[in-house]
């Protein structure tokens, strides 16, 4: 009977929603426009080039990295400089954002990563991106960009450390389950597993190589030669494929070909024969067997449990808080007028407002450009940042999914607080 309470109040619920549906206010349209456009662009701009490699990456650490080797280095019982030093640096080499960090995440925590390094490295794969840190320095001021690289290697390893001091009892657990492992059969020499996941996260960091400030140096002349970069990495990959992993030469022959030739006939739209390699990759995967089919399983499975929440939670921020110039049902002026000075609630709105909007990889730099022109203190913008690349509503639903919601609601509070307490920090002595 009290489940039936309960689908009865799930009915009421929803048809008084329906009924009081505000349809015809300008405002409520334009949130309704602004999560349609947000979700769209969300599928053009990060789906194919962002988290369509980092699912397969994902499903490689689930077939191709044995449980006792990742336990080793990152598990609960694994020498903790060393788990964290990895976990904590980790988005140096990772520029992504916190949604494309999630099958990695997730990856690694279904091997049996302890949930300290585990959200050590969820943290800082978006939060310290070297060229966010150093598009910051020269935008916002090099203050604030050292205080950002300061403080995110510093939250990853604090926040880890808190993470796995709070649930210490099921940490203590797990590491006594671990304890048991035996050591696993080499398959291959560690070089090789190094160059074949070097070669899938060198096509995920250079297709999204994004263009910097200045046209000029490295940085610049790295994004010009982006898509050969990552062309020379798929490459690789397909050598590792066939070389090390038996895969049929003809096939990825094939599939080089298909994508070859759409490049040709879509010059100009490289996203095009992206998704055709994958497509023809998941072909070659699919029509075999062994290890190569167990990778596609893996990889389709994050997908399933990771893209419907991940569309779900963009759809929802989009409608909250629009776009950046763009309104939601939250008007930006009131995120604006709540972020002047460097008061407790300053800060702590800055780091909640951030915690939950979506930042794609340095958009958050011209966002805070934008809102310190408005009249944002220099407290709250480095508690928006330190918050914001590395949490979003969409990223909040898929760590639920991973580790539960206790854990989620805690990891959160933390990434708040501590954001918090370090963008008063920041403000009252710069």
């Amino acid at each position: 009977m009290k489940g039936e309470w309960k689908k009865l109040l799930l009915l009421v619920g929803a048809f008084l929603v329906a009924f009081w549906l505000p349809v015809g206010r300008p405002r409520f349209q334009a949130a309704v426009m602004e999560a349609l456009h947000l979700v769209r662009w969300y599928a053009r701009e990060h789906v194919v080039l962002c988290l369509v490699p980092a699912f397969f990456i994902a499903g490689a650490i689930a077939v191709f990295v044995s449980q006792a080797s990742v336990m080793k280095y990152l598990g609960a019982g694994a020498n903790k400089v060393l788990a964290y030093g990895v976990a904590s640096v980790s988005g140096t080499i990772l520029a992504v954002c916190s949604c494309t960090v999630l099958p990695l995440f997730a990856g690694i925590h279904r091997m049996g990563a302890g949930l300290g390094p585990a959200t050590a490295f969820l943290y800082s794969g978006p939060a310290i991106n070297v060229l966010a840190i150093v598009l910051t320095a020269r935008v916002l001021g090099l203050e604030l960009g050292a205080a950002r690289a300061i403080g995110a290697v510093i939250f990853s390893i604090v926040i880890g450390l808190l993470m796995h001091l709070i649930f210490m009892k099921e940490e203590v657990e797990k590491a006594n389950g671990q304890m048991a492992m035996p050591e696993p059969e080499i398959k291959r020499p560690l070089w090789q597993n190094v160059l074949y996941f070097a070669s899938m996260v060198g096509v995920l960091v250079f297709a999204n190589w994004g263009a910097p400030a200045e046209p000029r140096g490295l940085w610049a002349a790295v994004h010009g030669a982006k898509w050969w970069l990552a062309s020379a990495c798929a490459v690789a990959l397909a050598a590792i494929l066939v070389r090390w992993f038996g895969q049929p030469w003809w096939k990825l022959l094939a599939g080089a070909a298909a994508v070859a030739l759409v490049a040709v006939l879509a010059p100009g739209e490289p996203m095009v024969p992206f998704a055709v390699g994958a497509v023809a990759l998941s072909v070659v995967l699919a029509t075999g067997a062994g290890a190569g089919r167990d990778w596609l399983d893996q990889t389709w499975g994050f997908t399933k449990q990771i893209l419907p929440l991940l569309l779900l939670g963009v759809l929802i921020a989009g409608a909250l808080l629009g776009r950046p110039g763009h309104e939601g049902l939250i008007p930006s002026g009131w995120v604006a007028s709540a972020v002047g000075g460097n008061s407790l609630r300053a800060n702590l709105f800055a780091s909640i407002a951030g915690a939950f909007m979506y930042f794609a990889t340095l958009t958050e730099v011209p966002i805070l450009e934008g809102l310190i022109g408005a009249g944002m203190g220099k407290g709250p913008a480095l508690a928006l940042l330190l918050a914001g690349p590395a949490l979003s509503l969409p990223n909040m639903l898929v760590i639920r999914s991973v580790i539960g919601t206790k854990k989620t609601l805690v990891f959160v509070a933390l990434v708040v607080v501590m954001a918090t307490a370090s963008g008063m920090l920041y403000g009252t002595f710069f």
